[in-house]
């Protein structure tokens, strides 16, 4: 069975720094992108961050120059590190796993981690 878990969530002062943490099973995690979305109440998930498996990162403009997206093929875990963090960053996150193949992709997500940015 494939398993997202993600962890790291919480309440944060603006300008402060959070890092989330996703570990995967029942999936090859090296060989899949890996990647963060976030879903504000009664707004639309968007991207955040991804890393392939060749470890090419893209970065929304929204929390570009904030955010890093790393990932560990050998604990099987993507992070992302949120600095300056803003109220506008209050979302539920969401782990995503990508395994794209030619013009197929199937995508597996994890059940979220709240993060609550207050002024």
């Amino acid at each position: 069975q494939v398993q997202l878990v993600e962890s790291g969530g919480g309440l944060v002062q603006a300008g402060g720094t959070l890092r989330l943490s996703c570990a995967a099973t029942g999936i090859i995690f090296s060989s899949n992108t890996m990647g963060w979305y976030r879903q504000a109440p009664g707004k639309q998930r968007e991207l955040v961050a991804t890393i392939t498996r060749g470890y090419t990162i893209t970065v929304a403009d929204s929390v570009k120059g904030r955010c890093t997206i790393s990932r560990d093929n050998v604990k099987n875990t993507v992070y992302l590190q949120m600095n300056s963090l803003k109220p506008e960053d209050t979302a539920v996150y969401y782990c995503n796993s990508r395994n794209s193949r030619g013009r197929e992709s199937y995508d597996y997500w994890g059940q979220g981690t709240q993060v609550t940015v207050s002024s």
